[in-house]
């Protein structure tokens, strides 16, 4: 092949290559936006002043996701018959529970609180024991965020249990519920002599998407600099034969096809002597 086509082929490589990397750093710079709007969401909503829950879901409503983390005040009574265990929850570096309790509002509305976390029990899975909700009339401060999707793995759960905040799936055991958001216990007054740990506060890592979409593009640009130098060094070694070959008094060699290594290529031929060093010879030969 001659050199202009393979000259042609390395760039169209390159190009290829610069294509793929500039939709993975495309695909780093969104996921970098969607991490940093859910990280603005958290940081404008998590510690705003509580509201009364119709203000941000009106019954049968799904959450406006513009509103999750915001806090909401609530007066009703638990529903402990109905308590249930979410498990396989990631908490202090083990498969922990998380406990729900279907809170019944003064307006008859019934909103799924989740009122923190156990962790397994010292002889089996389950939490050695579960702390009991205030009973009667309480008032409850809780964050809200929208179910979760039902397990794509299908995986189930024993009775009193669910796989996953799925608030269909829920109730199925405990009866109707709302069913566009459940609430993160936040505070609860009667305060009760025990409690589950708290959830712990979203994440702020804004994580590594950014330095990665940054580095997609430098090896795009890194693709284009070795196809250049691949070329420069091509072309320095043929003038190097040529060279060679008319010192010799012979006709210049063919350009190879296996030009894809110029550096092997480059360590393959045989270095030429110095000149110095050859007139040295001669003129001790001749003596």
């Amino acid at each position: 092949m001659p050199a202009a086509g393979r000259w042609a082929m390395y760039v169209g490589v390159a190009i290829l290559f610069a294509i793929a990397c500039g939709f993975l750093s495309n695909w780093q710079f969104s996921r970098n936006a969607e991490r940093n709007e859910q990280l603005r969401l958290v940081a404008d909503n998590y510690d705003a002043a509580p509201v009364a829950l119709g203000d941000l879901l009106a019954p049968g409503d799904e959450l406006s996701p513009g509103d999750e983390w915001r806090p909401v005040r609530l007066t009703g009574q638990y529903q402990t018959d109905d308590e249930l265990l979410v498990r396989n929850r990631a908490h202090g570096g083990s498969a922990a529970y998380e406990v729900l309790v279907p809170l019944r509002l003064d307006d008859g509305r019934v909103l799924l609180v989740d009122r923190g976390w156990l962790p397994p029990g010292s002889r089996q899975p389950e939490p050695d024991a579960i702390p009991a909700p205030p009973s009667g009339q309480v008032e409850v401060v809780v964050r809200l965020r929208p179910g979760e999707p039902v397990p794509a793995s299908g995986r189930t759960a024993e009775a009193g249990q669910v796989p996953t905040i799925n608030l269909g799936l829920v109730a199925e055991q405990t009866g109707p519920l709302e069913q566009g958001a459940y609430g993160l216990l936040v505070s609860e007054s009667p305060a009760p002599a025990e409690a589950p740990l708290p959830i712990d506060p979203p994440d702020d890592d804004p994580g590594p998407h950014l330095s990665y979409a940054i580095q997609w593009i430098l090896f795009a640009i890194m693709g284009f600099g070795f196809i250049g130098y691949v070329i420069v060094s091509e072309r320095r070694i043929r003038r190097e034969e040529i060279e060679e070959a008319r010192e010799r008094g012979e006709e210049p060699p063919a350009p190879t096809h296996a030009k894809l290594d110029p550096l092997a290529a480059h360590r393959g031929r045989k270095r030429p002597r110095d000149r110095d060093a050859a007139d040295e010879d001669a003129l001790l030969d001749a003596h």
